[in-house]
């Protein structure tokens, strides 16, 4: 059953139906959502994938939502190469940029940095060259890090005006990447003659209902709660947004003038994972025999952390609270998300309806 985004209920806007987005990483979570919500506003939608054979699997589950009819194409394009984005990027209005290497698909010894700041340019040069009219890329709270000492970021909202400390020694390497490929993407618009103009969408942990039984990202996490893949909780907690409201706040900033060269927090709350299972115990008919019931020391987590590059990535985050403002979004642009506990509740119900726990 469709899982209507918004408040566009699938009808076309004749402004919309003239144009054309373009929507990289087709076969990501929130690619997908993007591209229905586009389809379902009236929008012609072109999505670029590293392999054309995943077409027909990207068409099943956006037919999950909407029936894209003759206004849904593919092209082939990758991150890592010049090719293909020109021709891609040919006659389209807009660009949502959400793909991100994370290092997936990098030469061998590529670091994560290179991949996430060269990838970012290519998209905005081929735009330019293509007369886009305006490029919203998908960015990260974690290129937005509270940079106070530690005794007083806990009461604080971090918004917008903050910017990652690269060089600080915690400072992780997703952290890193993103923030130095945002950065990058503003240092091109400065230069750039050709009247593109560049948003940035700063999302937390994406979270919320899935289109197919492929879990992938923050869903993952739900999942191994759900499955007994969890046996303890790390002392870990992430700022949260719905993947539903990030697609309507994309949108929203592709269209509104006032979204012209701005950031925009997508965050609506704070949630410890051990909050997450609570929320998950407390819900019924949810699976809850298998949710986990200890606490993982820190220690544990640290020590894997030089074996695995999951655990490495979560470590600097260890017992870290960070709280982020998305007064800015509301204010300029009506944005209103879901509270986080029922973005949680609505990911779980989603991976139960489909089998997949």
């Amino acid at each position: 059953m469709p899982v209507f985004i918004g408040n566009q209920r699938g009808g076309l806007n004749l402004e919309s139906t003239n144009k054309t987005v373009i929507v990289t990483g087709g076969c990501g979570y929130v690619a997908g959502w993007m591209i229905a919500g586009l389809l379902q506003r009236g929008y012609r939608v072109r999505t670029t994938v590293r392999n054309l054979a995943s077409e027909g699997a990207v068409r099943k589950s956006i037919l999950s939502q909407c029936d894209p009819g003759d206004r849904l194409s593919f092209f082939s394009a990758d991150l890592f190469q010049d090719a293909g984005w020109g021709t891609a990027m040919d006659g389209c209005d807009f660009v949502i940029h959400v793909a991100s290497p994370m290092g997936q698909g990098a030469p061998k010894g590529t670091d994560l940095i290179t991949p996430a700041r060269d990838g970012t340019l290519r998209i905005l040069k081929a735009a330019a060259a293509a007369g886009v009219r305006r490029v919203v890329i998908t960015s990260s709270v974690a290129a937005a890090q509270n940079t106070l000492p530690a005794g007083d970021r806990n009461h604080v909202e971090t918004d917008e005006g903050m910017w990652t400390d690269v060089n600080k020694k915690d400072t992780g390497d997703y952290a890193r990447s993103k923030t130095l490929a945002e950065k990058a993407a503003w240092e091109f618009i400065e230069q750039d003659k050709s009247g593109l103009t560049l948003t940035s969408i700063l999302p937390g942990m994406i979270l919320g209902p899935v289109m197919t039984s492929k879990v992938s990202g923050s869903v993952e996490i739900i999942s191994r709660m759900l499955t007994g893949r969890m046996a303890a909780v790390p002392r870990l907690g992430f700022s949260i947004v719905d993947v539903r409201d990030l697609v309507d706040l994309h949108i929203s900033a592709m269209l509104s003038p006032a979204a012209a060269g701005q950031r925009f927090i997508a965050s609506r709350g704070f949630l410890w994972l051990s909050e997450m299972v609570d929320i998950l115990r407390r819900q019924s008919g949810m699976p809850t025999e298998k949710l986990p019931k200890r606490r993982l020391p820190d220690v544990v987590l640290r020590l894997a952390a030089l074996f695995s590059a999951e655990a490495k990535f979560m470590a600097p985050l260890l017992g870290k609270e960070s709280r982020y403002s998305h007064a800015k979004a509301t204010a300029l642009l009506d944005w209103h998300p879901r509270a986080a506990a029922d973005t949680v509740t609505a990911c779980a119900e989603s991976l139960v309806a489909r089998g997949i726990v």
